[in-house]
């Protein structure tokens, strides 16, 4: 009896002292996104996406997932580069960047891979740093299918221009690669020229307007990002005199869609891009899990007409509500 009074006791005391232990606190982990500017849409869904997945996978691991978004308001290299340097120092304990330019981020990727900090990039990669996957679309792929798409329109005849953005983006220089090789597929098409730019609105608009008063023979425009299409009255000619296939399908963009200044919009799968690099830094600081491949590749999702109404209602729930 005795014996089983002091079990009773024991037990009893056992579980007063398991209700008197504060309650195990969830494993916090920071994640730092660095995108290249805080004012594109294509960004803003990414950062969304990445909320999205740090809710989703904390509530499946039993884990608190912060979101440190450390992006420059305008493009610009260094910022990134001190951004990730930044974030290393603040105990962030994986990284994800789309680089501006993958030469000056290379070693700053490197240093924070060395430090025990993984990176993932998206959108545009750094192929010669240690980072461990990349997700984004084939970008040499994706210049051939949207000067395929622009050949397709202007029925195999004119004279195209390539809008290129930032001419040091390792992702832009492989696009204008793909829509070069695509270009020689179809003897009627001649490419003028490839025009860069500032990646703003502004800048874009207005370099499309240049060189369409100095080249008024231009008849089709194979933009491998989509930048003078995120504001209105970009493209000043009457719908169908000039022909247009871009990459991106923001909001803005469709419009031309429904205008029919563009009769091809080709979708980067942007909210993916912070989705898919919070799942892989987590498979990869969590569950010690690589990815199959070191190269994730989404594909473009070709946006017309017919499907505008459809896509524009992803819209709703990948941007950052007001």
């Amino acid at each position: 009896m005795k014996t089983t009074r002091l079990l009773q006791l024991a037990a009893g005391l056992l579980a007063a002292t398991a209700l008197a232990l504060p309650a195990r606190a969830e494993r916090e982990i920071t994640l730092g996104l660095v995108a290249k500017s805080q004012g594109n849409p294509v960004f803003q869904a990414a950062r969304v996406g990445a909320e999205d997945a740090a809710k989703a996978l904390g509530k499946q691991h039993g884990l608190k997932i912060k979101i440190d978004w450390r992006t420059p308001n305008e493009e610009d290299a260094q910022k990134q580069a001190e951004a990730i340097e930044q974030l290393v120092l603040a105990g962030a304990e994986g990284i994800a960047v789309s680089c501006t330019d993958a030469n000056k981020l290379t070693a700053t990727i490197d240093r924070a891979v060395e430090n025990g900090v993984p990176v993932a990039t998206f959108d545009s990669d750094a192929p010669a740093s240690k980072r461990f996957v990349t997700y984004g679309v084939d970008d040499i792929e994706c210049g051939r299918q949207t000067m395929a798409e622009l050949a397709k329109v202007m029925h195999g005849q004119g004279i195209v221009a390539i809008l290129a953005g930032n001419q040091t983006a390792p992702n832009l220089q492989k696009r204008v690669q793909g829509a070069r090789e695509e270009a020689k597929k179809h003897p009627g098409i001649t490419i003028r020229d490839v025009y860069y730019h500032k990646e703003t609105p502004q800048d874009s608009a207005a370099k499309v307007e240049q060189v369409m008063q100095a080249n008024p023979d231009i008849t089709g425009w194979a933009m491998i990002g989509g930048w003078p299409l995120f504001t209105e009255n970009a493209l000043k000619w009457a719908p169908g005199t000039v022909q247009c296939v871009s990459v991106d399908a923001l909001p803005a963009q469709l419009a031309y869609i429904r205008s029919g200044h563009v009769p091809v919009l080709l979708a980067q799968q942007c909210y993916q891009w912070g989705y898919r690099s919070v799942e892989h830094l987590i498979n990869k600081i969590v569950l010690k899990k690589d990815p199959v491949a070191v190269v994730d590749v989404s594909a473009l999702v070709p946006v017309t007409k017919d499907t505008v109404d459809a896509f524009a209602k992803n819209w709703d729930t990948w941007l950052p509500k007001r």
